[in-house]
């Protein structure tokens, strides 16, 4: 009887978190589809929020940056963090524990602080070089910072859990370093490498405080705007592109995932 008590009270819990956590963004999800001009009173179904979406230039350029942000940071995140990667696979025996420490620290460290350093940067290297000037450029080195642990850590932990053997056996049948490379080391990552790949898309996507300081005039991008959108008070039109922007979310974290368990297989 305690048992069956215990479940369902655990049970019970663990539907009330969901909820906790999935009724506001089902609540914008709806009012997205409102069709009154309110965002408080829900009168009726409407698909005219998204049309006017694709009608705001504002929005669409936006969209445009972040899409730009996202794919270009990310791809550049998956090169570098791949090869530091897989540098501390093969000097894992070592003690490079201030090496582990320095991939953590993008990682755990506020985004605000990370953003203020990266502003102060770009501002000092602008003001002795003239170059870097806040833009889509500074942004895509911000977010390639911040990318590059959670890649680094991925392709680290796929290469952990290979047999080490391999490695050997493929020296023993004399592969070159390139062929190795090409017919060994990318087909067994490759699942590795896609995760973190959107893994990585989903974060730029998402972020708002390290975009926002080292973001110039004409590269907003879709968190920024809705930032300076909804100073404003909160529309349904609003409401469309933060749906928008869950789905893009969600559909990366599933492929994610769906290529996470695939490498634990």
């Amino acid at each position: 009887m305690r048992k069956r008590t215990l479940k369902r009270s655990l049970a019970g819990f663990w539907w009330f978190t969901l909820a906790f956590l999935y009724l506001p963004l089902a609540v914008v999800v709806l009012f997205s589809f409102n069709a009154s001009n309110s965002a408080a009173t829900f009168t009726g179904i409407s698909l005219r929020w998204y049309g006017r979406l694709m009608g705001n230039e504002e929005i669409l350029s936006a969209f445009a940056n972040s899409m730009i942000l996202a794919i270009t940071s990310s791809v550049i995140a998956l090169g570098i963090g791949c090869l530091i990667g897989y540098g501390m696979y093969r000097h894992r025996h070592r003690k490079l524990g201030w090496l582990i420490v320095l991939i953590y620290l993008p990682i755990v460290l506020p985004d605000i602080v990370f953003g203020i350093s990266e502003m102060a940067f770009f501002v000092q290297i602008h003001r002795l070089t003239g170059l870097l000037q806040p833009g889509l450029v500074t942004m895509i080195i911000a977010h390639v910072t911040f990318q590059i642990p959670f890649v680094a850590l991925i392709v680290y932990s796929r290469f952990v859990g290979l047999d080490p053997t391999l490695f050997e056996a493929a020296k023993d049948l004399y592969a070159s370093p390139v062929k190795r490379v090409v017919h060994f080391m990318l087909p067994t990552i490759k699942p590795a490498l896609i995760s973190a790949f959107f893994l990585s898309f989903t974060l730029s996507v998402d972020d708002f405080v390290i975009s926002f300081f080292t973001a110039g005039p004409e590269s907003a991008t879709l968190p920024i705007y809705i930032w300076g959108a909804i100073k404003k008070g909160v529309s349904p039109e609003i409401n469309a592109i933060a749906t928008l922007m869950i789905g893009a979310v969600a559909i990366a974290a599933i492929i994610s995932l769906v290529f996470s368990r695939r490498r634990q297989a």
